[in-house]
């Protein structure tokens, strides 16, 4: 014990007790969340279609309308099965996937643009801040969901 506690203590001054802590939210499980259909390996599948309808898309070559279609779906099949995974994995608070889920509306809004016949420049500026306001949306949402973490 050092001369300064002695003195304090001697003096009747107690130490100073260390500031009261927030209560810290429930550790978050480890385990990736489960689908409702859980049991039936529905993502797993809608992807394995989706790499099959790309190859023979491949295969069969851009030439065709066939080869153009089968691109196509395969592409949306696997898209649709991780775009599934991140909504579920984000709004559980399991991982951020703030970025992935904020380039779906970009690219809806740049589509739109570009259909409306709008020029590149807004087509680019109207995508970036479709994109910024959604990413800016689904981290709050995860912040919501994770209690307060703002990237896992």
């Amino acid at each position: 014990m050092g001369r300064r506690s002695r003195a304090r203590r001697a003096a009747g001054v107690a130490p100073a007790s260390p500031p009261p802590v927030a209560p810290r939210p429930a550790p978050l499980s480890d385990e990736r969340p489960k689908a409702p259909w859980h049991p039936v390996p529905l993502v797993e599948l809608c992807v394995l279609v989706g790499i099959v309808l790309i190859v023979i898309g491949l295969i069969v070559g851009f030439g065709s309308s066939r080869g153009q279609l089968a691109l196509v779906c395969g592409v949306l099949l696997a898209s649709l099965g991780g775009l599934d995974t991140a909504l579920r994995e984000h709004f559980n608070g399991y991982r951020s996937h703030s970025s992935v889920l904020a380039g779906l509306p970009g690219v809806v809004a740049a589509a739109a643009l570009f259909f409306a016949n709008a020029p590149w420049i807004a087509v680019a500026a109207g995508a970036a801040l479709v994109f910024a306001l959604a990413f800016w949306i689904f981290r709050n949402a995860f912040r919501r969901a994770s209690g307060g973490l703002s990237f896992r």
